[in-house]
Parts: structure tokens; C-alpha cells; sequence
């Protein structure tokens, strides 16, 4: 299994997620199901299927969550302030013809959220910006097509 990489502050939500999800969200739907099973007739009862499609569902992003952990490596803060970008970066960059710049946290692919500039270094953009410093051109090679950025800022 491949390594991912999270930051403290990713490694901490997802553990309270999982923590969430063995305790209440278990709960409520052992609760669910033991409401649905007293209804009688099994075979064409809707909440009871409801139920257990959403028990494999949790418990299955339970396993994934567990393996995530268990695999993760945690990016601190203080190890990624240099002058390259590396996961945990904050990074300024203009794109080629732009008028205003974009800032985005490099984060792992279990971070990001690109509607809030968290992007994942496994990303086009992210992998062409690993690596690469401050003034640096570079060409990102993304499926929509090919543009061409500056770092103006790494932090």
C-alpha cells in the first residue's frame, strides 16, 4: 500500500471521523436496524435495506479510514518551510496571461478539496509544483490541456 501524506491537521479530522464513526454512527444504525427487524416481515421492508446498505457503507470507509492511518505519513508544518514546494507547502503562483494570483496548500489526495485551494500533490498541478521553488516557470500538463504558471511565493 502506497504511502499517503497528511498534515496534522488532516491526520487529526480524519481520526475524529473515524472515532465518529465507530461510536455514534455505529450506534444509530445497530439502533435502525434492531427498529426495522421488530416491523416483522424482513423481505420487503425498505428500512431495513436502507439500514444495512448504509452498515456496509460505514463500515467500509471505516476499514479504508483505518488503513489511511495506519499508512499515513504526517507532514509537519516546520519540516516543509524551505524554499521548494513539498506537501504542506502554501504556494503563490500566477498562471501564464492571468491577471490575479492563486494560493494553494499542497496537501495528500485524502486532503484535498480544491473548492477551498487544498490541492493534492498527486494532482497535475500539484505533481508539476513539487519539487520547484520560487520563480520557477512551469508547464502543467493537466487533462483539460497544457498551461504554464510561475511560483511567486512558497511558504
Amino acid at each position: 500500500m502506497p504511502t499517503s501524506f497528511l498534515t496534522k491537521e488532516g491526520y487529526q479530522k480524519l481520526q475524529e471521523e473515524l472515532e465518529t464513526l465507530r461510536t455514534h454512527k455505529r450506534q444509530e444504525i445497530a439502533e435502525r436496524l434492531h427498529e426495522a427487524m421488530e416491523g416483522g416481515e424482513l423481505i420487503e421492508n425498505a428500512e431495513y435495506e436502507a439500514a444495512k446498505n448504509e452498515q456496509a457503507f460505514v463500515e467500509g470507509r471505516i476499514k479504508e479510514l483505518e488503513v489511511l492511518l495506519a499508512t499515513a505519513r504526517v507532514v509537519e508544518s516546520s519540516a516543509v518551510a524551505g524554499e521548494t514546494v513539498q506537501v504542506g507547502s502554501t504556494v503563490t503562483i500566477r498562471e501564464e496571461g492571468a491577471e490575479t494570483d492563486e494560493v494553494y496548500a499542497i496537501v495528500g489526495a485524502a486532503e484535498a478539496n480544491p473548492t477551498i485551494g487544498r490541492i493534492s500533490n498527486e494532482s497535475p498541478l500539484g505533481r508539476a509544483l513539487i519539487n520547484r521553488k520560487s520563480g520557477d516557470v512551469v508547464q502543467v500538463d493537466a487533462p483539460a490541456g497544457s498551461f504554464v504558471v510561475t511560483i511567486l511565493k512558497v511558504e
